[in-house]
C-alpha cells in the first residue's frame, strides 16, 4: 500500500485523509474521486517513482514494515473491512504470502459466464460496516458480530435478495468497447483483455458477453470430429483411436496483472495452414465460425481446458503415500501423520487457582434484595440513561423507579394473567423476554420483575419477520422451555408484524405465545398488602440465556440464582467496582457480558449505566467516546470493533479527554483478533489521556460466564503478556512461539487471569477429558459456583459439557469438583495469564490438523483489495466430503465489483490461505451484496448459509471449486493385474470354479409350429401369398394426434401399391438388381409401400429419418451422409420433403447439387412393372440399416433374407404372434428392432399392427395409451423417450385419463425397445403412475439389440418375469459383478434385458483376451445366430474392423463357433426361475457400451452411474450428461429453473461424484434445458455434446474449471 512508506504526514494531511477514508467509507464519494483525492494530498510527501500511479502502489512496491510506532498512525481507508479479523501485520503477512506466491503465478482459467448472469447490482446506501462475518461456530449466539439496532437499516426494510436482480450501473461504454476488443481478442490480445480472464463468448466470436480469453491464450488446435473417418470404423474397442487427440498447448503464455500490455502472442499449431483447414462437420454439423485469420473460436474451450491440465499437472503438496490396495476394495488414504508435525513436549499442566472471594460484608444475600435496597434507601439515585439516536439522553431510570415498576410487573404476572383459580404464570415458569437494543429500561424492568416474581426470563431477540433465518430454532428452545408468555415493550409489540386482523403471526416455529406489554400504564397496582418474598440466592434457575450452536441449533443455558449473585460478585471483586460508579455500556445488554455487567452487576453496585444504543453507534461510532467524556464515566463496556470504528471516525478532536476510564472492557478479548484493534486504539487515544493498563480484554462463554478478565492495575506494574505463536503448530496442537518475521503467526494477548473463587484448566479437546501439557492447546475448563448449570432440557449435552472431570495422566480426576466446559481453545501461560486462541466451535479439522475459522476469515480479509468483501460479510465453515472436512468460504462481494475483481480476489485468497493456513479451501463462492442469511442483529447467520449451500439454495455470483487441491484421499489408481493363462483355467466347462457364462433362446429346429411363412425363403414372397390368400385382411392402422385412423393398408392394397413403386422405380430410375434405394419418408404407411416396392424391384432399401423442418441446418447434413456413405443411387420421398430437400435452408447446410436423382412418390404410375424380381440367393442383401451410435458414429450393417426371415420367425415365436393379433407400436422406424416391427413383423406373420408415429405423442402424449386401451391391444412396443413423455407428461392426470375409461388391464407385454441398459427407475416409475390404469408391474420389460444383432433379448409372452439384482457399484468399477442387497450403500440395481430370443445363444467373454468369462463376471456379450447381420457396410472396406466384430472366436475353450462381439458389457446369472421347458433361466443384464464407459484412474466408469447420481442432488437438474476431456472429467446439467441457480449446481455436482464415485470433476457446464443432444431411441449423444462443447457451440450459462 502507497502509505505503508513511514513517511510522517502532517496532522493536517492525516486528518484529510481521515475524512476522506470516511466518505469512502460511507460511500459519498467513489473509490476513482477517492484515490484522485488522496493522491493528491499525498503527492507531496511521497518521492514518486516517474511513470507510477499512486493507486497502483500495492502492485509493485514490496511492503515495507514500518516500526511499531508508526503502524498505527495511519488510518486506513477499511471502512468496510470486518473489524474483528483487523491486524496490519497480519495484512502484512498476507501480502508477503501472495508476493512469494506471484513468482509460481498459477494459471487458472477463469469460469465463461453468459452474459445474462453478469449481475451488476446497484450500490447500496452506505452505513458504516456492519462486521458480519460469520465463521463457524459464530453464529447469533457468541455473537461476535452483533450489536445491532432493532430493525436492520441496511435493505431499507426491502429485504436483501432483491439487489441481485438489478442490472442498474453497468456502463455500457464498458460493454461496447469490450464487445469490440472481443470479436479480435482470439487474434490480437490488446491491454484491455489480456490481463484478465473470462467469459466464453458465442460461437459467433462477437464477445459482448466479454471475449476476453483466459489468462492464457492457448495457441490453436484444430480439433476435428472425424466424422467422415468415424463412421466407417463403428466400435472402437481400444480407447486408443478414440476420437480427435487432446490438444497439444505448448506455447502458452503468462500474463499477471503488470504485464497486461504485452500483447500475447498466438501461435498457430503446426500445420495450422490453410491446407490443413478441412471441413469438419462439427456439434450438428455445423461449421466452424472462423475469425478473421483461420484461428477458430473452438480454441476457446480447449484453451482453458488445456489451461486447468497444465495447472493440475503442477504437483499437488501432500504427496500420496503408497501402500498395497487390494485390487478390489478401494481403500480411501488415509491421513498418515507427518513424522516431522510438531509434538507437546511440556510437562502436565498444573490447574490454576483465582484469588479467593472476599465477601464484603455489605454484599446484598440476591440481587432483587440489592433492588430493594437501593429504591428504598436511594430512589432518586440514577440508574440507567438511555441515549436516542442523536446522542441525547432519552431518559433516565433510577432505582426507585426500577424498583415500583419492577414489584408491578412481578404483580400483574402472577395475578393478572388466567383467573385465580388457574394462573397462567407460577413461579419458576418460563417466560420470554421480547425487547429492541434500543429499550435497556423496559428489559431491566421486565427482568428484575421476573426475578421478583420467581418466573425465570429467557431473553430473545425481536423476530422481524415470520420466517427470520434463526427464528425457528429459537422457537424451539421457546417449545422445549414451555413458554406460553412472551413480554414485551409497547412500541415493540406495534412493531411486530400483524395479521389483516391485527393478531401477531404464529412465527415459525414458534409455540403459541400469549403477548404481555410491560409499561406501566398497561398495569394494575399491586395492592398495599401485597409484597413479593425476597429470598437469599438459591439453588433455584435465575434465567435461561439463549446460545446457538455451530448446527444452527439453540439451546438454553441454565443459570441458577446462587450462580448469578456469585458471578457478580467475582466481576466486582475483579473489576473493583464501587457504588455510583458511571459505566457506559455499547454490548447487546440483553446477554453474555453487556448483561452481566451493565443489568446484573450495575445493580448490585447501585451503578449509573449510560446505554449506548447500535443504532447511534451506526450514525455516530463516536457516540461511546463522547459520552465517557461528557459522564467521567470509569468503566466502558466494548467490542473490538466499537474501537475500530472510533478510530475510522475520529477526526482529532480536541475536546475528548479518556483520563477519567479506569476500565475499558474488550468484551471480545478472546477473538484472536481483537489485539489489534487495542494496540491501534490505545495508539491514537494515548495522547487524549488514556492509560494504557486501562484496556482489559476479558473471555466469556454462554455456558461459564466470565472465563477471565485482565484486572486494572495500577501504573507501573508488570506489562500485559504476548504471544506470538506459529499457525503451523497451533494447527497440530502445540504451541510455539515464533518470531514476528515468519509469515503464519497469530499473534495473542492475555484475557487476564482466573477469576476469583474459581479453577481452571485446559483438557484435550477430543476424547476423555485429559490435562493438557504446558505446550498444547486445550479446551478451557473452569470449576465455579459461578457458571451455568445445565442446557435446559438436555441432559445429555449437559453432562458432556457441564459435569466434566478432568483426569490427569494416571487417570484420577484432578478435582472432586465438576468443571465446564467453556467451547474456548487456549492455554494458561506464564505468570498465570490466560490466552485464548480461538472458539471450539469455529474449529476444522483437515486432513487431521485443526484450523480455526476466525483466522481464515482474518486471511480472506486482508486480502487487497480489502474493500472487496462487502461490509466485510464473509462467512467460512466445513463440510464433510468424502470422509473429511472441507473449508468453504462464501463471501458478499461489493455491488460495483467487475468479473476480474472477482476472480482475481478468489485467486488471491486461495493463494493467501495456502500460503498462510496451508490448507486448501475446497470451495470459494462469492453471493450478491445483502443476500447472506442475517443474525437478528445484522450479523451472518452461519448455519443457515451452510444450509443453503449445501441445498443448493445460496445462489452465488461466481463459485470457484478447488478439489484437485484439496482432495488427497482418494483411494489409488487401480493396476490392471495380468490374466490367468487360459490352460490353469479350462476344465470341461469350469471357469476358475464357475459355470462358463453362456445361455441360449428356443432352438428354431426343435419347435414345430404351422407357421405358413417358413416356407418362403423371401419377404416379399411372403407379401405375395398373403395379397393371394387373405388379400382384404388389415396389416397396418396409421393414427393421427387425434386418434383417429389416418390411413390403413390390406395385404392387397400393399402388394399393389409396392407393384407400383417397383414400377416406377425401373421405368423413371432405370435402377439395376442390387442398387441402393434411400427412403426418406417421415414415420407412416409411405415408407412400408417404399420399402417393399424396392424388394420387388430388386433394390436395396435404405430408411432414412427425413430432416426436421424446423432444424435443418443439423438434422439435413445426417441425411446427406447416409445416402452419400451408403451410395444410394437414388432417393425416393413425399413431395413435402422433396420440396424442403430443395429449399434455400437445405443449400445452406448441404451442397444441395450433388443429391443423387430424388423422387417423389405421391403420385404413383397407373401400369405395374412387367415382372417382379425374384432374388435368386437368400444370402444377398434384403435391406441395410443405418443408425448413428450414442457416441456419434454412424454404421451401417447389411442384413440379407436370410438373416431378415430369421429375425421375423424369431419374433413371432417370441412374442406369439398370429393374424388375429393386434399389436400397437409406437417406435421409431428407421433402424433396428423399430423397424422390424414397423415394417416387416406383420409382413411376416399376419398381425395388424396399429401404428402410432412417437412425434404426435408431443402434441397429445395420452395418444399412445388410449390406443392401446381402445383397441384392446395385448402387446405394445415403445421407446424409452415415449415412455418418459407420458410419465412426465401424464402424472399428473391419470385420474380423468381413468375417468375417460382408459383401460390398460389387458396389456400383457409392454416392452421398450433399447440398446441400453434398461432404465430400472423409469420403467418402475411408469408402471407405479399406470397401475391405477390396470397396468400390470409384470407387464413391462424391456429388449436388447445393437448393431451387430438388432434383437438379442425380448420379454415374451410365457416364461418367467424379468428379474432385479442389485450389484456393488464400486465392483463394477474393477469390472467385477457383486452382488449386494437392495439399499445398500453404492448398490447399482439392474433389470433383466428381456428373455433371450429363440435361436439365439450368448456367451460372456473377456473383451481383451477373448477368452470365456464364469458365470456373474463382467464382460463383453458375444452373440451367435441366424439373425445376426452379417457386416457393417462400409465405403472403404475396413476388413480388420469387421471380422473382428462379425466373426470372432474365443482364445480357448469352444474354438470353432463364430460369434458376433455387441460392444455392450454385461453378466449372465442362471436365476431361481424356470422357463417354458422346464430348465432353469438364465437372466442377462446388461451394463453398458464398451466404448461410452471412460477409463478413469485406471477404474471402468458408466456415464449413466455417474449422471444418476448428478440428476438426483439438485431438483432444477433435469438431464446430465458426461464424457471425457484429455483425462478431465467434464459434467454438463442442464438447468430447470432460473439462471441465478446455475452456479449453486456446481458444489453440488462436485460433492455427490466425489463422495458416490471418487472422481474429481474437471469442469462444470451449466446448459439449459434441450441442449444435450438425444437420439431417437432417447440416448444421449455424449460425443455430440463434447464436441460441441470443445467448439463452443453449446451457449452455455455457465462454465466452471474446477481447480
Amino acid at each position: 500500500m502507497a502509505d505503508r512508506d513511514p513517511v510522517p504526514l502532517p496532522a493536517e494531511v492525516r486528518a484529510k485523509l481521515a475524512e476522506l477514508e470516511l466518505e469512502l467509507s460511507e460511500g459519498d464519494i467513489t473509490q476513482k474521486g477517492y484515490e484522485k483525492k488522496r493522491s493528491k494530498l499525498i503527492g507531496a510527501f511521497f518521492p514518486q517513482a516517474p511513470g507510477m500511479d499512486p493507486s497502483m502502489g500495492q502492485e509493485r512496491r514490496t511492503p515495507v514494515t514500518p516500526s511499531s510506532s508508526s503502524r498505527y498512525h495511519r488510518r486506513r481507508s477499511s471502512g468496510s473491512r470486518d473489524e474483528r479479523y483487523r491486524s496490519d501485520v497480519h495484512t502484512e503477512a498476507v501480502q508477503a504470502a501472495l508476493a512469494k506466491h506471484k513468482e509460481r503465478k498459477m494459471a487458472v482459467p477463469m469460469p465463461s459466464k453468459r452474459r445474462s448472469l453478469v449481475v451488476q447490482t446497484s450500490m447500496d446506501a452506505y452505513t458504516p460496516p456492519d462486521t458480519s462475518s460469520g465463521s463457524e461456530g459464530e453464529g447469533q449466539g457468541d455473537g461476535d458480530e452483533e450489536e445491532g439496532g432493532d430493525c436492520e437499516e441496511e435493505d431499507g426494510g426491502g429485504g436483501g435478495g432483491t439487489s441481485s436482480s438489478r442490472e442498474g450501473s453497468i456502463s455500457m461504454e464498458h460493454w461496447i468497447s469490450r464487445a469490440i476488443h472481443g470479436t479480435s481478442s482470439t487474434t490480437t490480445t490488446t491491454s484491455s483483455t489480456a490481463s484478465s480472464s473470462s467469459s466464453s463468448t458465442r460461437s459467433g466470436g462477437s464477445g459482448a458477453a466479454g471475449g476476453r480469453l483466459a489468462d492464457v491464450l492457448a495457441q490453436h488446435v484444430h480439433i476435428s470430429a472425424h466424422h467422415h473417418l468415424r463412421h466407417h470404423r463403428p466400435h472402437h474397442h481400444h480407447k486408443t483411436e478414440n476420437h480427435s487427440a487432446p490438444p497439444d498447448v505448448t506455447g502458452y503464455t503468462n500474463s499477471t496483472a503488470n504485464a497486461a500490455t504485452d500483447g500475447i502472442q498466438v501461435e498457430r499449431a503446426p500445420g495450422a495452414g490453410p491446407a490443413a483447414q478441412r471441413q469438419t462437420p462439427k456439434y450438428g454439423n455445423a461449421e466452424l465460425m472462423e475469425t478473421g485469420d483461420g484461428v477458430p473460436v473452438s480454441s476457446r474451450v480447449s484453451a482453458k481446458i488445456q489451461q486447468l491440465v497444465n495447472t493440475l499437472k503442477r504437483p499437488k503438496r501432500p504427496p500420496l503415500r503408497e501402500f498395497f490396495v487390494d485390487d478390489f476394495e478401494e481403500l480411501l488414504e488415509v491421513q498418515q501423520p507427518d513424522p516431522n508435525q510438531p509434538k507437546a513436549e511440556g510437562a502436565q499442566m498444573v490447574a490454576m487457582r483465582g484469588e479467593q472471594l472476599g465477601v464484603v460484608t455489605n454484599w446484598p444475600p440476591s440481587l432483587e434484595a440489592a433492588l430493594q435496597r437501593w429504591g428504598t434507601i436511594s430512589p432518586k439515585a440514577p440508574c440507567l440513561t438511555t441515549m436516542d439516536t442523536n446522542g441525547k439522553p432519552l431518559y433516565v431510570l433510577t432505582y426507585g423507579k426500577l424498583w415500583s415498576r419492577s414489584l408491578k410487573v412481578a404483580y400483574n404476572l402472577l395475578h393478572k394473567l388466567g383467573t385465580k383459580q388457574e394462573p397462567l404464570v407460577r413461579p419458576g415458569d418460563r417466560v420470554a423476554l421480547v425487547f429492541p437494543n434500543n429499550d435497556p429500561a423496559a428489559f431491566m424492568t421486565a427482568f428484575y420483575g421476573c426475578l421478583l416474581a420467581e418466573v425465570v426470563p429467557v431473553p430473545i431477540e425481536v423476530p422481524l419477520t415470520r420466517k427470520d433465518a434463526g427464528s425457528q430454532q429459537i422457537g424451539f428452545l421457546l417449545g422445549s422451555c414451555g413458554v406460553t408468555v412472551a413480554l414485551t415493550s409497547d412500541a415493540c409489540h406495534k412493531g411486530l408484524p400483524k395479521s389483516p386482523t391485527g393478531e401477531i403471526p404464529q412465527f415459525k416455529g414458534w409455540p403459541k405465545v400469549l403477548w404481555f406489554v410491560t409499561e406501566s400504564k398497561h398495569l394494575s397496582k399491586p395492592p398495599r398488602d401485597w409484597f413479593p418474598h425476597i429470598k437469599d440466592a438459591n439453588q433455584d434457575t435465575a434465567y435461561i440465556e439463549y446460545k446457538t450452536c455451530k448446527d444452527g441449533s439453540v439451546l438454553g443455558v441454565t443459570v441458577m440464582r446462587i450462580a448469578m449473585l456469585t458471578h457478580c460478585q467475582a466481576l466486582t471483586q475483579s473489576c473493583s467496582y464501587t457504588e455510583a460508579e458511571t459505566i457506559v455500556n455499547v454490548l447487546d445488554f440483553k446477554k453474555d457480558v453487556g448483561l452481566w455487567h451493565a443489568v446484573l452487576t450495575s445493580v448490585m453496585n447501585m451503578m449509573h449505566v449510560i446505554s449506548i444504543p447500535y443504532a447511534l453507534m451506526k450514525v455516530n461510532p463516536l457516540s461511546w467516546i463522547q459520552k465517557v467524556c461528557q459522564y467521567k464515566a470509569k468503566v466502558a463496556c466494548v467490542k473490538s470493533r466499537d474501537m475500530h470504528w472510533a478510530l475510522v471516525a475520529h477526526r482529532d478532536q480536541r475536546d475528548i479527554n479518556l483520563a477519567s476510564l479506569r476500565m475499558l472492557v474488550v468484551a471480545d478479548g478472546s477473538n484472536p483478533w481483537s489485539i489489534s484493534s487495542c494496540d491501534a486504539f490505545l495508539n491514537v487515544f494515548q495522547s487524549k489521556g488514556l492509560k494504557p493498563e486501562v484496556i482489559c480484554p476479558c473471555a466469556s462463554s454462554p455456558e461459564a460466564l466470565t472465563v477471565a478478565l485482565r484486572r486494572p492495575v495500577e501504573e507501573g506494574s508488570t506489562p500485559p503478556g504476548r504471544g506470538v505463536l506459529s499457525m503451523q503448530g497451533l494447527s497440530h496442537g502445540v504451541i510455539r512461539v515464533d518470531s514476528e518475521e515468519k509469515l503464519s503467526v497469530l499473534t495473542l494477548q492475555d484475557v487476564g487471569s482466573v477469576m476469583p473463587g474459581a479453577m481452571m484448566c485446559a483438557v484435550k479437546p477430543e476424547g476423555v477429558p485429559q490435562l493438557c501439557k504446558a505446550d498444547e492447546i486445550g479446551e478451557i475448563c473452569v470449576c465455579t459456583v459461578a457458571t451455568g448449570t445445565s442446557y435446559y432440557g438436555l441432559a445429555g449435552m449437559t453432562k458432556n459439557t457441564f459435569e466434566v472431570f478432568p483426569t490427569s495422566n494416571n487417570g484420577a480426576p484432578i478435582s472432586e469438583f465438576p468443571f465446564t466446559r467453556t467451547g474456548l481453545l487456549g492455554f494458561i501461560g506464564p505468570a498465570g495469564l490466560i490466552f485464548v486462541a480461538g472458539k471450539m466451535d469455529g474449529l476444522m479439522v483437515v486432513g487431521g490438523r485443526r484450523h480455526n475459522a476466525d483466522d481464515i476469515v482474518a486471511t480472506a480479509l486482508a486480502v487487497e483489495p480489502m474493500k472487496f468483501v462487502y461490509r466485510g460479510r464473509i462467512a467460512v465453515f466445513s463440510i464433510t466430503v468424502l470422509h473429511d472436512e472441507r473449508i468453504v468460504v462464501v463471501a458478499e462481494q461489493r455491488p460495483d465489483s467487475t468479473e476480474e475483481d472477482s476472480f482475481q480476489w478468489m485467486s488471491r485468497v486461495l493463494q493467501a490461505i495456502d500460503g498462510i493456513h496451508q490448507v486448501g479451501v475446497y470451495c470459494l463462492a462469492l453471493v450478491p451484496s445483502n443476500t447472506l442469511p442475517k443474525t437478528p442483529l445484522g450479523g451472518i447467520h452461519l448455519s443457515e448459509t451452510k444450509q443453503l449451500f449445501l441445498e443448493g439454495a445460496l445462489h452465488p455470483c461466481n463459485v470457484l471449486m478447488c478439489p484437485h487441491t484439496c482432495v488427497t484421499n482418494l483411494p489409488k489408481p487401480r493396476q490392471k493385474q495380468p490374466e490367468i493363462g487360459p490352460a490353469s483355467v479350462m476344465v470341461g466347462n469350469l471357469v476358475s470354479g464357475k459355470r462358463i457364462a453362456q445361455a441360449s433362446g428356443r432352438d428354431l429346429g426343435q419347435i414345430e409350429d404351422n407357421d405358413q411363412a417358413r416356407k418362403f425363403l423371401f419377404l416379399s414372397e411372403v407379401l405375395q401369398w398373403r395379397a393371394q390368400t387373405t388379400p382384404d385382411h388389415v396389416l397396418y392402422t396409421l393414427l393421427n394426434s387425434r386418434g383417429t385412423i389416418a390411413s390403413s393398408l390390406t395385404c392387397v392394397q400393399l402388394h399393389k401399391r409396392a407393384e407400383k413403386i417397383a414400377g416406377m422405380l425401373a421405368e423413371r430410375g432405370h435402377l439395376q438388381d442390387g442398387d441402393h434405394v434411400a427412403l426418406v419418408y417421415p414415420p407412416g404407411i409411405d415408407l412400408i409401400v417404399a420399402f417393399y416396392g424396392c424388394l420387388y424391384a430388386g433394390c436395396v432399401p435404405i430408411t432414412v429419418r427425413p430432416p426436421h423442418p424446423q432444424n435443418i441446418a443439423t438434422t439435413l447434413p445426417t441425411v446427406k451422409m447416409i445416402v452419400e456413405v451408403s451410395r444410394s443411387v437414388c432417393v425416393m420421398t413425399t413431395q413435402l420433403i422433396c420440396k424442403l430437400l430443395r429449399s434455400k435452408e437445405a443449400s445452406a447446410a448441404v451442397d444441395v447439387r450433388t443429391w443423387p436423382p430424388v423422387m417423389d412418390t405421391d403420385d404413383l404410375p397407373k401400369k405395374k412393372p412387367p415382372l417382379l424380381y425374384k432374388p435368386s440367393n437368400p444370402d444377398t442383401l434384403a435391406y441395410l440399416d443405418f443408425s448413428v451410435s450414442t457416441t456419434g458414429m454412424l454404421a451401417g450393417v447389411k442384413m440379407s433374407h436370410t438373416a431378415t426371415s430369421a429375425f421375423c420367425r424369431s419374433i413371432k415365436l417370441q412374442c406369439e404372434l398370429y393374424p388375429s393379433r393386434e399389436v400397437a407400436i409406437c417406435l421409431d422406424p428407421y433402424c433396428g428392432l423399430g423397424f422390424v416391427l414397423w415394417c416387416l413383423c406383420s409382413v411376416y406373420s399376419g398381425h395388424q399392427s396399429i401404428l402410432i408415429p412417437p412425434s404426435e405423442l408431443e402434441v397429445n402424449p395420452a395418444l399412445w395409451l388410449s390406443a392401446v386401451s381402445q383397441y384392446k391391444v395385448r402387446d405394445t412396443f415403445c421407446s424409452y423417450s415415449v415412455m418418459e413423455l407420458c410419465t412426465k407428461g401424464l402424472g399428473l392426470q391419470t385420474d380423468s385419463l381413468k375417468s375417460r375409461g382408459l383401460d390398460l388391464s389387458r396389456v400383457r407385454t409392454c416392452v421398450v425397445v433399447a440398446e441400453e441398459r434398461p432404465r430400472t427407475a423409469l420403467t418402475q416409475s411408469f408402471s407405479k403412475l399406470f397401475k391405477d390404469l390396470g397396468l400390470h408391474p409384470r407387464a413391462v420389460s424391456t429388449s436388447f439389440g445393437c448393431r451387430v444383432n438388432l434383437a438379442i433379448c425380448l420379454q415374451g409372452t410365457s416364461g418367467p418375469d424379468p428379474t432385479t439384482v442389485y450389484v456393488d457399484m464400486r465392483a463394477l468399477r474393477h469390472d467385477r459383478v457383486r452382488l449386494v442387497e437392495r439399499g445398500s450403500p453404492h448398490s447399482l440395481p439392474l433389470m433383466e434385458s428381456g428373455k433371450i430370443l429363440p435361436g439365439v445363444r450368448i456367451i460372456i467373454a473377456n473383451p481383451e483376451t477373448k477368452g470365456p468369462m464364469g458365470e456373474s463376471h463382467l464382460g463383453e456379450i458375444w452373440v451367435h445366430s441366424g439373425h445376426n447381420a452379417s457386416g457393417y457396410f462400409t465405403v472403404y472396406g475396413d476388413e480388420a474392423l469387421q471380422s473382428d466384430h462379425f466373426n470372432s472366436r474365443l482364445s480357448f475353450g469352444d474354438t470353432q463357433t463364430v460369434w458376433a462381439r455387441t460392444g455392450y458389457l454385461g453378466f449372465l446369472r442362471r436365476t431361481e426361475l424356470t422357463d417354458a421347458s422346464g430348465e432353469r433361466h438364465d437372466a442377462l443384464y446388461v451394463v453398458g457400451a464398451l466404448e461410452e464407459a471412460m477409463e478413469l484412474r485406471g477404474m471402468r466408469y458408466h456415464p449413466i452411474d455417474i449422471e444418476t447420481s448428478v440428476i438426483r442432488t439438485h431438483k432444477s437438474i433435469t438431464e446430465c450428461a458426461v464424457f471425457t476431456w484429455t483425462n478431465l472429467l467434464v459434467v454438463v446439467v442442464e438447468l430447470d429453473g432460473s439462471e441465478q441457480e446455475a452456479l449453486d449446481l456446481v458444489p453440488l455436482v462436485t460433492n455427490v461424484v466425489l463422495e458416490e464415485h471418487y472422481l474429481i470433476v474437471g469442469v462444470v457446464v451449466v446448459v439449459d434445458i434441450g441442449v444435450i443432444p438425444i437420439n431417437s431411441r432417447g440416448e444421449k449423444q455424449r460425443m455430440h455434446l463434447r464436441d460441441g462443447f470443445l467448439a463452443d457451440q453449446l451457449d452455455p450459462i455457465y462454465v466452471a474449471y474446477n481447480m
